[in-house]
C-alpha cells in the first residue's frame, strides 16, 4: 500500500511518519512526506508552545524578583530585543532538527519527501506540483491557525496575534486583550511584565473553564492583585473601531455598553483547523462537527486520516503526537483487514498560568465530570497558602484537588493551581492512568519539597473511604 501524510514538519504528521517508516518495504510500499512550511517545523516549535515558554521564562524571572519584598531595588526590565533574538536562535535550532529528523527518512528506499503544497482533485487523488499521486491511505496534518472572530469593525483594525506577540520587539503602552482562554492566560502575564497595561474581556464569571470554579477565581484574583490586570468579567464584545491614539472596543457587561480605550488589540481567541486550499470538497470530505471519527478516519472515507490540531478535536501538543501514533496503528490495521481502535484520551493539560510561576495542571476527572461519568467520589483540596514549604519558598498563592471513587478508592484525577503544578502532572497521570487505590499510593515524599501537597491530598481523601 502507498500512504501520502500531508503536513509532515508537525509534531502530529512526523508521529505517523516515524511510526510508518519502519514498515516501508514490508506492508507499506511506499509513504510520501509532504510539507510546504518555511522554514518549517510544526506550530509548537515555530509560534507555539515552545517559543511561549522562552518568553515566559524572561517574565518569570521578572516577576519574582519584582514581588519578593527581601529584594531591594527596582525590578529588571525586559529586553525585548534579546528575548526575541534568544527565542529566535532556540526555535531555529529545534525546528533544524525536526527537519532533519524527516529528511533523514527520506534517506530511506521508498520514503518520499515533497517540499510543496498538496491539494486534493479527486476522492484520495492528490496534485502536488502537477505531479498526481492516488495514494491507498492520506492523512491532513495541517494544524490550526490563529482565529480573529467576525467582530464589526475588525476589518479596520490590526490586531495582534500570539505569533505576533512571540516576535514583537516592541509593544505597546496598552492593550484590550479578547480571549482569555490557554493563549491569553499564557500570554497576559508576559505583556503585563514587559510594561503594557491590560483590560480583559472574559466571557463567563472566571476563566479557566475546564477546571473547578475555585480555580478560576484564584486566577483572578493573582492577575488582579500580582499582575495588575483589569479583568471584565460577563463582557461580550459588541464592535471595535479606530482611534487616532489605538483602538476603541465597545463592550456589553451586566447590560449596559461601554468603551474601551487602548493603544493595541490583542486577538488570543483561539485557533481553527487549517484546511483552506487543501480541496477537501474534491475529496468528498466536509469539515463539519464531527467529522472525524474516534480512530481518527474521516467519517466521509475510512482511510483517510486527519490528526491534530487538524481535526478540531482537542489542540494540545501531546494529544497530537498520541492522535499520530494512533493513526499510524489504524492505517496498518485497516489494510490488514483488523478492526481500527479508537483514541481514548485521559484528560491531560498544562496551562502556564502565572507567567509560569502558578501554572495550572489537570489530569483525568474533575469532581462534576467524574459524577456524570457515573463515579460517587471524595475530594481533597489544600492551599498553597496553608502549606509551609510554599511559604518558605515565597510561592504561596494557588490550591490543588484530588478527586477519588469513593467505592473502591481509584483515583480519578487531580486539579493543580500553584508553583510546578506542571512538573507534578506526569505522577499524576502514572496514577490515573494506572487506576490506583489511593491507599496504595505512597504519601511521602522528600522533605521540604512541594509535592508534599500531594502527600496531604491522598492521606486525606484515604481516611474518607471505608
Amino acid at each position: 500500500m502507498n500512504v501520502l501524510i500531508i503536513g509532515a514538519y508537525g509534531s502530529a504528521g512526523s508521529a505517523v511518519a516515524g511510526d510508518l517508516a519502519p514498515h516501508v518495504g514490508g506492508e507499506i510500499d511506499r509513504l510520501t512526506l509532504v510539507d510546504d512550511g518555511d522554514p518549517g517545523g510544526g506550530l509548537c516549535i515555530l509560534n507555539g508552545c515552545m517559543p511561549s515558554k522562552e518568553v515566559l521564562s524572561a517574565a518569570a524571572h521578572r516577576f519574582q524578583a519584582r514581588v519578593d519584598d527581601r529584594l531591594n531595588g527596582d525590578p529588571p526590565t525586559i529586553d525585548l530585543d534579546r528575548v526575541v533574538a534568544r527565542k529566535d536562535e532556540h526555535v531555529e535550532s529545534f525546528a533544524a532538527h525536526r527537519r532533519e529528523s524527516i529528511h533523514d527518512l527520506a534517506d530511506t528506499a521508498g520514503i518520499e519527501f515533497r517540499d510543496d503544497t498538496a491539494r486534493f482533485v479527486d476522492d484520495r487523488v492528490v496534485a502536488i506540483d502537477g505531479d498526481r499521486y492516488e495514494p491507498d491511505y492520506v492523512v491532513i496534518a495541517t494544524g490550526s491557525s490563529p482565529y480573529i472572530p467576525d467582530l464589526p469593525g475588525m476589518d479596520a483594525v490590526d490586531p495582534m496575534t500570539s505569533k505576533d506577540v512571540l516576535a514583537a520587539t516592541d509593544l505597546p503602552d496598552s492593550g484590550i486583550v479578547m480571549g482569555f482562554g490557554y493563549i491569553g492566560l499564557e500570554l497576559v502575564p508576559y505583556l503585563a511584565e514587559a510594561g503594557v497595561d491590560l483590560t480583559v474581556i472574559e466571557h463567563d464569571d472566571r476563566p479557566l473553564d475546564q477546571a473547578d470554579p475555585e480555580f478560576g477565581d484564584e486566577l483572578m484574583a493573582l492577575y488582579r492583585e500580582e499582575f495588575g490586570v483589569d479583568i471584565l468579567p460577563n463582557a461580550t464584545e459588541q464592535r471595535i473601531e479606530p482611534t487616532v491614539d489605538g483602538v476603541r472596543l465597545r463592550v456589553e457587561q451586566a447590560g449596559t455598553e461601554h468603551a474601551v480605550d487602548a493603544e493595541a488589540l490583542f486577538a488570543f481567541t483561539g485557533r481553527r483547523p487549517t484546511l483552506d486550499g487543501l480541496g477537501l470538497d474534491a475529496a468528498g470530505l466536509d469539515p463539519r462537527e464531527g467529522w472525524v471519527d474516534d480512530t481518527m478516519a474521516a467519517v466521509d472515507d475510512e482511510q483517510i486520516f486527519v490528526v491534530g490540531d487538524a481535526n478540531g478535536k482537542e489542540p494540545i501538543l501531546h494529544v497530537a503526537k498520541e492522535q499520530g501514533f494512533a493513526a499510524a496503528d489504524n492505517i496498518l490495521a485497516h489494510h490488514a483487514g483488523e478492526s481500527m481502535t479508537p483514541y481514548e484520551n485521559v484528560h491531560h493539560q498544562v496551562v502556564f498560568s502565572g507567567a509560569s510561576v502558578y501554572p495550572f495542571a489537570r489530569v483525568g476527572h474533575t469532581p462534576e465530570t467524574a459524577n456524570e461519568a457515573g463515579h460517587a467520589v471524595v475530594t481533597a483540596t489544600r492551599r498553597a497558602e496553608d502549606d509551609g514549604v510554599f511559604k518558605v519558598k515565597d510561592v504561596p498563592y494557588g490550591l490543588a484537588r484530588l478527586t477519588v471513587d469513593s467505592d473502591d478508592g481509584t483515583v480519578l484525577g487531580y486539579q493543580g493551581l500553584h508553583a510546578h503544578a506542571d512538573t507534578m502532572a506526569k505522577t499524576l497521570q502514572v496514577i490515573v492512568e494506572n487506576n490506583l487505590d489511593v491507599r496504595e499510593v505512597p504519601d511521602r515524599s522528600f522533605h521540604p519539597t512541594l509535592p508534599e501537597l500531594l502527600d496531604g491530598l491522598l492521606r486525606e481523601t484515604a481516611s474518607q473511604l471505608n
